[in-house]
């Protein structure tokens, strides 16, 4: 692990290293937008372990379909020391019902999946909340609907 070489570096240093690793990253397929890595990096993932195919970043609504049709909106969230919110990034447009399933990820500081759950659209309006402020549906996956009957942990399928 290089961290211990981190702290030598210069603010600029490490902005010019994260732009390169942003760079190889986007090379690799793991991302494919230089915005903060965790989404691409967790719609790559999900799309990998299950088998779905990513749609063009400009399709709305959703972020992969699989060989059925079925379509996913996937999410991730990083856990840190400083920051335990699992509030989810926006879902536009949800009365439209674009996707048929969310696929929300958590993960731990060090980007190790911590959970990852299947949520059917027809059950996030009951836990959302719509924000005037950002136009669009806002969702924290607090214990209420982690114990949904709905809602199914697929976890076990990312570990090992």
């Amino acid at each position: 692990m290089i961290a211990f070489e981190l702290e030598s570096l210069s603010n600029q240093e490490l902005l010019q290293t994260y732009s390169q690793i942003l760079d190889e990253l986007r090379v690799r397929k793991v991302v494919r937008t230089f915005n903060s890595p965790i989404g691409d990096y967790t719609e790559w993932l999900i799309a990998n372990k299950l088998g779905l195919t990513l749609v063009e970043n400009s399709t709305s609504g959703y972020d992969a379909i699989d060989a059925k049709g079925v379509k996913f909106q996937i999410k991730g969230r990083r856990l840190t020391s400083r920051n335990q919110s699992r509030q989810l990034s926006s879902i536009r447009n949800l009365e439209r019902c674009d996707f048929d399933y969310l696929i929300a990820v958590l993960f731990n500081e060090n980007v190790e999946v911590q959970q990852v759950v299947k949520i059917p659209h027809e059950i996030i309006g009951k836990y959302a909340r719509y924000s005037k402020h950002v136009h669009a549906h806002v969702l924290v996956l607090q214990q209420n609907i982690l114990n949904d009957p709905m809602v199914i942990d697929i976890t076990a399928k990312f570990l090992g």
